[in-house]
């Protein structure tokens, strides 16, 4: 397989993986059928969609419907096959696949802010993020859910190390673009799944005191 093949390939895995999460993380809403699918490609998409926004850019799944069927596809099977998807074992794996998807995402997008350079260094650094989880906040807010940014679980941080990591890279080694790319993605992926496998959660001097 080519490289852009293995990209693409993982390319959905990953918009699979968030369409899935997408769905179970709704489900105790009791929502419908239609509402669930609607909440499973936002999930899937959204991320990507602000940042293009943001860039004025054309949005990539216009150019590519895949990601929409493919999320489409995963939303459907989701809603009516979730007591298969809410197995723990199956959840797990899933949670996963949707580490590499924040990885893959995260580091990609900053990577398109900083070609077209936007905003060095913050931008690059804020798109990434907002990839990475904003189809997840856009369905935790129309869902009325409390948002991953509300929580305790590491989830952001892997994704700003990552882009982070990618950033430093190519500004020391400007010729080393894919490796920076790599690497950075490696680190998010890695951080994220340890922190699935050891069920890490941000300590409370990271997190602000309530009242």
């Amino acid at each position: 397989m080519t490289f852009d093949q293995i990209n693409f390939v993982l390319s959905m895995m990953a918009t699979v993986a968030f369409a899935v999460t997408g769905v179970l993380a709704v489900s105790e809403r009791r929502v419908d059928f239609f509402s669930a699918v609607v909440l499973g490609v936002i999930t899937a998409i959204g991320g990507g969609t602000i940042r293009d926004l943001i860039l004025d850019v054309p949005v990539f799944w216009a150019a590519d419907l895949s990601y929409v069927r493919f999320a489409v596809l995963a939303s459907v099977i989701t809603f009516v096959a979730q007591s298969f998807f809410s197995k723990p074992q199956i959840l797990k794996l899933f949670l996963h696949v949707d580490a590499l998807g924040i990885a893959l995402f995260g580091v990609g997008g900053a990577f398109k802010a900083l070609e077209l350079g936007f905003g060095w260094p913050l931008g690059p650094l804020m798109l990434g993020i907002i990839t990475a989880i904003g189809g997840g906040l856009l369905r935790d807010v129309l869902a009325g859910r409390k948002t991953l940014l509300m929580s305790d679980e590491v989830y952001t941080l892997p994704v700003f190390a990552g882009c982070l990591v990618m950033l430093i890279t190519i500004r020391l080694f400007p010729d080393a673009s894919s490796e920076g790319v790599l690497v950075g993605t490696l680190l998010a992926l890695v951080l994220r799944s340890a922190a699935i496998h050891r069920s890490w959660r941000l300590p409370d001097w990271f997190l602000t005191k309530s009242k």
